[in-house]
């Protein structure tokens, strides 16, 4: 880490770390600001952003879908922030991973699994205590989380480091960014937390963007364990529109796409405090995603209506009800359909039959057995990389 790198606030906060790293110094991070952060020159992007915030929470407002869209935008979050730290899994062995409970499953898709989870529980809860739910216990719950399953992992999940770490760089000598030492860590993460309960003068003079952009800035610089901060910072990003009444957007699949912006503007906030590099950031984060929202919502009606073209279904039926279900599981079992219907399993079993004959689920096992039915059209929409225009069937056509 260069000190020519930090502006004058930052050098003041060095302090040197302890051996074996003694030679170096560590940064213990200014508390969050509080007061109005100028935007300046990403002022407009800022307020197209909430303009796609206020977008969203209007589409959200008419619709009983809890996940807006599709529980399978959580798990391409999840896909995607553990891809940006280099722990590589893919949506198809995520859902797969889900829907059987593999044993055999990698350690990546575990740890995949565990960060989907963690958002399905806790969006409703920062829904219902609201701002309150950023405590320690939360953050050590969250760490726990999606490290739990990382067998390479040397602390305890959840326990906060008593290690130097550094960011960037082969070594320490080598870092573009060193985190204060492990004895400033319990301090500076309460900080932290303080700021996220939105308790202080940024609830007046700070936007939810302002306010996620410092939050996250913050907490990486903090960065309270050996690994697993980037996750976990991430994590808290939902969680803190989900807090504020927002509709929580996910992210990751953005930053993934762009992630050398990302840490460009992470740099700006931590080393030179211009907070407004990474308010712009996530400001075009926002907008891409709702858009990539819009055009994926877009995208499943259209391919509904080219399903209902190939084939009739009775009214009603089974088969005509899945197609509602499949974008939310489009790995799916004839127990799961049964189960989430609420029909039988030999009418969630004459479902599949019929939507199988329509070209619409594929048996993926090759069992006669226990076997996983994928909906390869839906996966294809949500799973195009992002900014992609998505890729519709021909609809062909065919009558019970």
């Amino acid at each position: 880490m260069r000190r020519e790198d930090l502006c004058h606030d930052v050098r003041q906060r060095l302090v040197r770390l302890p051996e074996p790293h003694h030679a170096h110094y560590g940064v213990v991070p200014l508390p969050p600001p509080e007061d109005a952060v100028p935007l300046g020159s990403v002022l407009a992007r800022s307020e197209a952003a909430n303009q796609a915030l206020a977008r969203v929470d209007a589409l959200a407002a008419g619709l009983r879908d809890p996940y807006l869209l599709s529980r399978v935008l959580t798990r391409r979050e999840a896909v995607s922030s553990a891809g940006i730290e280099g722990t590589n899994s893919t949506l198809d062995e995520l859902l797969v991973v889900e829907e059987t409970d593999d044993g055999g499953a990698t350690a990546a898709a575990v740890q995949v699994r565990d960060y989907a989870r963690a958002l399905d529980r806790l969006i409703p809860c920062a829904q219902t205590q609201r701002t309150a739910i950023f405590t320690l216990d939360l953050v050590r719950h969250l760490h726990r989380s999606v490290m739990t399953g990382d067998a390479a992992y040397k602390d305890v999940p959840g326990d906060l480091r008593r290690v130097v770490v550094w960011i960037g760089g082969a070594g320490i000598a080598y870092s573009t960014f060193n985190p204060p030492p492990p004895a400033a860590v319990p301090a500076c993460l309460d900080q932290n937390l303080e700021y996220l309960r939105n308790e202080g003068m940024q609830a007046m003079t700070q936007g939810i963007l302002t306010r996620m952009a410092i939050g996250h800035a913050h907490f990486e610089a903090v960065h309270p364990f050996r690994d697993g901060n980037g996750r976990v910072g991430r994590l808290l990003l939902p969680l803190m529109m989900a807090a504020e009444g927002r509709v929580p957007l996910y992210l990751s699949p953005y930053i993934e796409a762009h992630k050398q912006a990302y840490y460009d503007a992470l740099k700006a906030a931590q080393q030179r405090l211009e907070w407004h590099v990474l308010v712009g950031f996530l400001a075009d984060a926002v907008v891409a995603t709702v858009d990539e929202l819009m055009e994926t919502r877009r995208a499943l009606a259209e391919l509904r209506d080219i399903w209902l073209r190939r084939r009739t279904f009775r009214g009603g039926s089974a088969a005509l009800r899945a197609l509602d279900l499949l974008p939310h599981y489009p790995v799916i079992t004839v127990n799961r359909l049964a189960k989430e219907l609420g029909v039988t399993f030999r009418a969630a079993d004459t479902a599949v039959q019929l939507l199988e004959r329509a070209g619409i689920l594929t048996e993926r096992t090759g069992y006669r057995r226990n076997r996983l039915f994928t909906a390869t059209e839906v996966l294809t929409v949500i799973n195009r990389p992002f900014g992609a225009e998505p890729a519709l069937p021909g609809s062909g056509s065919e009558t019970d």
